[in-house]
């Protein structure tokens, strides 16, 4: 159940990213309780006590604000511990992206993708203005691959990068299940560790 609106001018004054970190938790609350059909960017700053304006400044349409929001839960690079090899990182890194994908994010990015499938412009604002922050550990696990000499430089390009992330985000949306990690294994020993192995055409 959504939460009656408070004066946000009586509140501290928030910025920059504690801001932005007190809107992405609002969101997550709202799709908890009245799910992404029911979430308006109205109830969002609401709940997060500030001004709806601060709100569409930031992100203009609910598509925006609920995937920065989802995104802002993904691990950060350096959260992915080095190994000391390449498979073992990619295990270590789609590990944590699943966690990520897994309870109200997760369902929040099915509701999200589902709702550009349709739309070809958004589709192409999303990709435009949200780079994948799972993309990010890919590149920071190839990196360090590169500087043990696993793989060679010229075959991190920005297609292999993306395909864990993207095989994953297939099968949460048409499977509606979380990922496993039999799923996981499959995805770093069949894709993932032969395509940055193979040398670019």
């Amino acid at each position: 159940m959504a939460i009656m609106a408070t004066d946000h001018r009586k509140q501290p004054r928030r910025r920059g990213e504690a801001l932005n970190n007190a809107i992405f938790q609002a969101v997550l609350d709202e799709l908890a309780d009245v799910g992404y059909a029911g979430l308006t960017m109205e109830g969002v700053a609401g709940r997060a006590g500030t001004g709806k304006a601060s709100v569409y400044r930031r992100w203009p349409t609910r598509i925006h604000l609920v995937t920065a929001a989802v995104y802002s839960r993904f691990p950060a690079c350096g959260d992915v511990p080095d190994t000391g090899n390449l498979r073992d990182d990619l295990l270590e890194a789609l590990r944590r992206v699943a966690a990520a994908m897994e309870g109200t994010p997760g369902l929040a990015l099915r509701a999200v993708l589902s709702e550009v499938l349709t739309d070809p412009t958004k589709a192409a604002l999303l990709r435009q203005d949200f780079p994948s922050a799972a993309r990010r550990m890919m590149i920071e696990v190839a990196r360090r691959a590169v500087e043990r000499g696993e793989i060679a430089e010229v075959s991190v390009t920005p297609r292999r990068m993306a395909t864990g992330a993207a095989l994953m985000r297939h099968y949460v949306l048409f499977h509606h299940q979380p990922v496993t990690e039999e799923l996981i294994v499959q995805i770093v020993d069949e894709v993932m560790v032969p395509l940055l192995s193979a040398p670019v055409p």
